[in-house]
């Protein structure tokens, strides 16, 4: 039995003390594990729950240990993967016929598996679940053939169940390099002669303040120019024109005829006729 006062170091302490700690920690008996799982089912005994999560701490680290790989610290794998492990103490269920270091596995895993997705690239590589499941498998796969030919992408597909085109795609997020937007000093370059994509990316939110300060002198221009053109038309032409290109109730050409008493091909007329003068005054 582990006493309640044992402290051990936490991983980013120092992972060497913190393995040779947790290597000394003797493992539960079946009986044992049960009693104590029982306790924290029943009574929430928070020091039950305790020994069980530290009596299993050397398992997460022989699981952490696998995916040293990925190129991210085994100590921050191994922190991850003790949250998999307090989840399934919480759930594990000491009247079924298993032990809780075969029901954390899935848990470990999980918890580790988010990790990896979450900080390989800067950029997502796997989103859905079945991303997630070639992610892993594919990487594996990787490690043992390298770039796959034709046949080799099938028979993954395959065992896998997936599209034949979503192991080339996985395949090319895997290849891939994160690149930073940052400049950067590229074969000795001076400072001042850096290349990187923030240097040549276009910014299409039109936020540049001298491209807004031009649009807002723009927009006022034309609306002062409009003005000035509208108010050069005769009454009856202005009027037609307001009300059927800037009234939100718009009538017709047989409404206006009707009013003004004159034909529908006459307010066409007229319409057009101002139209063409507003045309000339914008454009002078």
């Amino acid at each position: 039995m582990v006493p309640k006062t044992h402290h051990l170091p936490a991983p980013t302490d120092s992972l060497e003390a913190y393995v040779q700690a947790i290597s000394t920690i003797p493992v539960l008996s079946a009986d044992k594990e049960r009693q104590l799982a029982e306790r924290w089912q029943q009574q929430a005994d928070l020091g039950a729950a305790r020994q069980l999560v530290v009596s299993h701490l050397r398992f997460v680290v022989h699981i952490a240990r696998g995916y040293v790989g990925y190129g991210l610290p085994l100590a921050d794998l191994i922190q991850e993967g003790n949250i998999g492990l307090m989840k399934a103490v919480k759930r594990f269920d000491p009247n079924q016929d298993v032990r809780l270091v075969s029901f954390a596995v899935h848990w470990i895993k999980a918890e580790i598996h988010d990790f990896v997705l979450r900080n390989w690239r800067i950029v997502k590589v796997a989103t859905t679940k079945a991303q997630r499941k070639l992610f892993f498998n594919l990487r594996r796969s990787k490690r043992r053939l390298g770039w796959f030919s034709h046949a080799e992408v099938k028979a993954v597909a395959d065992d896998l169940g997936v599209p034949t085109e979503a192991v080339l795609e996985m395949e090319s997020r895997l290849s891939g390099q994160d690149v930073s937007l940052d400049p950067t000093p590229q074969n000795g370059a001076d400072d001042d002669e850096r290349v990187a994509p923030i240097s040549y990316l276009v910014d299409d939110s039109s936020n540049d303040p001298a491209l807004l300060l031009e649009q807002a002198d723009w927009a006022h221009q034309t609306h002062q120019g409009l003005t000035v053109a509208m108010n050069s038309l005769d009454a009856r032409s202005r009027d037609i024109l307001q009300r059927r290109w800037l009234s939100d109730a718009k009538p017709t050409l047989h409404q206006l005829a009707a009013e003004y008493g004159v034909s529908a091909e006459r307010i066409r007329q007229i319409e057009n006729g101002a139209i063409k003068k507003l045309q000339v005054q914008l454009a002078a």
